[in-house]
């Protein structure tokens, strides 16, 4: 019998807008998903199709989340390893190992190891890798729709030249990570 392996990736460390995502997921070896990899190394539409493919193919998955206000309390690296904990958690089926991509692990009690680059060597972490990034892309393209003039569908909450630009012209919304100092800079001229 295969020893159940969760693999956990996050996406959204960086924005300056919205959660921090991450996902975890157990595949099923008699059930292979081909073109598995890093999520930052496919296209949009491979990233897509895949995450159909490994929601139907994993033997369990989850996503887990904290917000930008957990963010702001917890700061960015807590936040992630509280989502990364979230998203474990959420599994149907309980792992008896935990592969995490970075070098270093939530505080939890699972049997576990942080591999750095990791998402381009595990399978399953690559999987949750491509998880993480649709579903946060997703929240992405649903805060565009609600405010279309910060262009969220195209720059993903990063800071950019054009993120920037529709900072300093529409100000800050409840949605942004307040402790995030280009946030904290434009919310001093707010005032």
């Amino acid at each position: 019998m295969n020893k159940l392996i969760a693999g956990v990736d996050e996406v959204g460390r960086g924005p300056l807008v919205g959660d921090v995502v991450t996902a975890a997921v157990i595949l099923d070896p008699a059930n292979p998903i081909e073109g598995l990899n890093d999520s930052k190394k496919l296209s949009e539409k491979k990233r897509t199709a895949l995450a159909e493919e490994i929601k139907q193919k994993a033997l369990s998955w989850a996503i887990g989340r904290a917000t930008p206000q957990e963010i702001d309390h917890l700061n960015i690296l807590h936040a992630t390893m509280l989502a990364m904990k979230r998203a474990v958690e959420g599994l149907a089926l309980q792992p008896e190992f935990v592969r995490v991509d970075g070098n270093r692990l939530p505080d939890w009690s699972y049997a576990a190891e942080a591999i750095v680059k990791g998402d381009g060597l595990h399978a399953e972490i690559s999987a949750a890798s491509i998880l993480a990034k649709v579903e946060r892309d997703n929240d992405m393209i649903e805060l565009h729709a609600q405010y279309p003039q910060y262009n969220f569908a195209g720059h993903k909450g990063y800071p950019t030249k054009a993120h920037f630009e529709a900072l300093e012209a529409y100000g800050v919304l409840p949605c942004y990570r307040m402790s995030f100092k280009p946030v904290q800079a434009r919310l001093a001229v707010q005032k």
